[in-house]
Parts: C-alpha cells; sequence; structure tokens
C-alpha cells in the first residue's frame, strides 16, 4: 500500500521546484545579503523580490514584511514584541482559549509578568462571543490576538468583524493574526480586516520548515526579541536566510497561481471523507463547526471506545499518516486542551483524530484510508 499522508496541518510536503529553488540559491546565490558586494546583492534581489510578492498577496507594502524562522517566532515577536512597546500604555490583553501553543505560552509568560490576560472561551464550535470581546476592550487593552483558523478543528474566526470591532471601541489596540493556517486557503487582505500583526509559516503551505513572515503594520511599534546587526529594520537581526525565503516564495507563487483550485480540491477531500467516515463508521463525532463553515482542509473526527493514539500508530502501520492533535503539543499532557475548551471531557478528547488535506491527496487515496480505518477502528473496540 501507498503512503498516504493526511497530516498537511502539521506540515506540508515540499513541492519539487521548491526544492529546486532552495538548492539553486544554496548552491548559486550565497553572498550575504547585507554585503555590499555582487553576491550581496543577488541575495538582497531574492528578498526584495519575495517581500513585493508576500506584499501583493496580503494587501500591504513590502516594507511591511518581516522574515522568521516560522509561525513561532512570528507569533512571540508580534505579542512579546508589542506587550513590550506598549507597556506604559496598558498591560491589558486579550486571547482566546483555543489559541496554538505558541500564542497561548506567551499569554501564559506575560502573565507571569504581571499583565492583564483575559483569555475569551469558546462554544462547541469554537467560536468566541464577539460581544463577549467587545465588552472587553478599554483604553488599556493594548493587544488581542485571535487565529483567522484553529489548527485542530478548523474554526474560521470572522475576523473581519473582530477587526473592525476592536478599531471601535479602541482605534490603539494592536490586533494580531495567527494566520498560519488560513494563508493559502482563505484568501483576505490585512487592511480590510484591519489586521495590524499577522503571522505566517512557510511549511504549511508546501515550504520548507525553518521560515516565515510576519506582516507589521507600518504604524505599529515593536520591541525586537533579537539583538545583533540591525538586519529588516532592526525587528529582526540576524542573517536572513536567503534559501529558505526564496524557496517559501516560490512556493507561495504555486498556491496563489492555483488557489481557488485548490480550496475546492481540499473541500471535496474534506466533506467526502467525513461524510463517508461519520455515515459508514458507527460511534463516530464531528469536533468543531459543521463541515459547510470550517477550513476547508482540516477535520477533526472523534472514534468512541479507540484511544487517538493507538488509532494513529495503528494506521501508521498501513502507511496512514494522521495526527492527535497540534505537532507542537503532540508530547505535552495538555496535547487535546483545545478540545476541552470546547467543553468535551476527558475521554472525549482522548478519541480524536486530525484528518487534513494537500493538493496531493485524491478521492482514491481517501477511500483505501477509510477502508483500513473500518477495519482498525472494529479491531481495536474488541481488544478494548
Amino acid at each position: 500500500m501507498a503512503e498516504i499522508y493526511l497530516d498537511n496541518a502539521a506540515t506540508t510536503i515540499p513541492l519539487p521546484q521548491v526544492i529546486d529553488k532552495m538548492v539553486n540559491v544554496l548552491q548559486n546565490t550565497y553572498g550575504n545579503p547585507s554585503s555590499l558586494h555582487k553576491k550581496g546583492l543577488e541575495a538582497e534581489r531574492i528578498i526584495k523580490e519575495s517581500s513585493e510578492f508576500f506584499a501583493k498577496q496580503l494587501g500591504c507594502t513590502k516594507e511591511e514584511i518581516i522574515y522568521t524562522s516560522g509561525g513561532t517566532e512570528s507569533n512571540n515577536l508580534a505579542i512579546l514584541g508589542v506587550a513590550s512597546a506598549y507597556a506604559r500604555t496598558g498591560k491589558k490583553i486579550i486571547t482566546t482559549t483555543i489559541e496554538h501553543a505558541s500564542v497561548k505560552m506567551a499569554f501564559k509568560f506575560l502573565e507571569q509578568q504581571g499583565y492583564e490576560v483575559h483569555y475569551l472561551p469558546v462554544n462547541k464550535e469554537g467560536y468566541i462571543d464577539i460581544s463577549e470581546l467587545e465588552n472587553l476592550i478599554d483604553e488599556q487593552t493594548i493587544l488581542v490576538s485571535i487565529m483567522f483558523v484553529n489548527n485542530e478543528i478548523g474554526t474560521i474566526n470572522d475576523i473581519y468583524k473582530i477587526g473592525n470591532i476592536i478599531k471601535q471601541k479602541n482605534p490603539k489596540t494592536v490586533f494580531h493574526v495567527d494566520a498560519i493556517q488560513s494563508f493559502g486557503k482563505i484568501p483576505f487582505s490585512v487592511r480590510q480586516l484591519k489586521i495590524d500583526l499577522l503571522s505566517i509559516s512557510g511549511h504549511k503551505f508546501y515550504a520548507p520548515k525553518g521560515v516565515g513572515v510576519l506582516y507589521k503594520n507600518k504604524t505599529v511599534k515593536l520591541h525586537s526579541l533579537v539583538h545583533g546587526g540591525g538586519q529588516q529594520n532592526a525587528i529582526r537581526s540576524g542573517t536572513e536566510n536567503v534559501a529558505g525565503i526564496a524557496a517559501m516564495h516560490e512556493a507561495a507563487k504555486a498556491v496563489f497561481a492555483n488557489l481557488s483550485q485548490d480550496i475546492e480540491h481540499y473541500n471535496e477531500l474534506k466533506t467526502y471523507f467525513a461524510n463517508k467516515v461519520l455515515t459508514e463508521i458507527e460511534g463516530t463525532r464531528l469536533n468543531g463547526p459543521a463541515l459547510e463553515s470550517s477550513a476547508p482542509h482540516i477535520v477533526n473526527i472523534a472514534f468512541s471506545g479507540v484511544k487517538a493514539e493507538v488509532l494513529l500508530h495503528a494506521l501508521e502501520a498501513y502507511g496512514i499518516y494522521v495526527s492527535s492533535g497540534s505537532a507542537c503539543s503532540s508530547h505535552k499532557a495538555d496535547k487535546q486542551y483545545i478540545l476541552g475548551a470546547l467543553g468535551y471531557e476527558n475521554e472525549d478528547t482522548d478519541n480524536a483524530i486530525r484528518f487534513s488535506f494537500g493538493k496531493q491527496n485524491t478521492i482514491a487515496e481517501l477511500d483505501e484510508a477509510i477502508e483500513v480505518l473500518k477495519k482498525q477502528i472494529v479491531m481495536l473496540r474488541r481488544l478494548k
């Protein structure tokens, strides 16, 4: 049986042209982009072209694009950088109970530093009560951080409505959005959505690991977390990862060249797979929002009477790769805190599997995976 990779929300398989681009830059454009000679200027040009492309997709200027090592750094730089820069204005910050660990732990850290942190609860589908957010925002609120798409259950937040409410209540409140699961899956403009800071991770859209983007509105103050040579306007010092940036640019070009087709493909795969599993396997439950309103590439399904980790390894034996939670929390005791925040008890959070789809997946693959899944569920329930 050929490998069936259904864990694309954890990481995607780099496209062949992306790998070729990265190797080519490593071999031929190896200059330091801060160097003044020809080789340095060639490397600097690669960064400039990439910035122009990402700025066009996000609806901002190239000067507002900052390169990082990935989503975790982008989230930390945004949250900790704003908290430090605006500490004299206020220390009230707001997020939700189902953010990615790189946001959650940054807020926990700030809480220990004396910041007033508010964690907005969510309903069973993962949505906040926007009126509760509105009531919380006041003159002391310096930051709101809310993810665009939840990485485990696929909830799509109404960022347009949230952004407008934030700016209506306090135009000075900085709005950060973790767009790591939405970039390349949902078209948007940072200006239209009133977003001040936005995080992107390359390996979620067919680029290599270790490179990402932070969009920073030019009017927002941000204290650096890394001090050194003053690269990227002294916001993120350190020699830029030119090959990684070039590869991420190549991946983004491939994604946006076929964005509508890709979104349709993901939705077709998700809907087909979920409907077959939920109707043909007894004791299954959809976690999070309804299929028609969730992210195109993520579905989370619970299998009663079966431990998620046991099922994950049973499928792995057949070359089928899925997830029992966020890859960044998979070794932690609270790896299912997101499902817990939805109101599920421990037993209900231990049997949930996330399936996430990519460009390479096919309906034929899903049929194979479903047949294996059916047999493994029956066997594992008997062994319980």
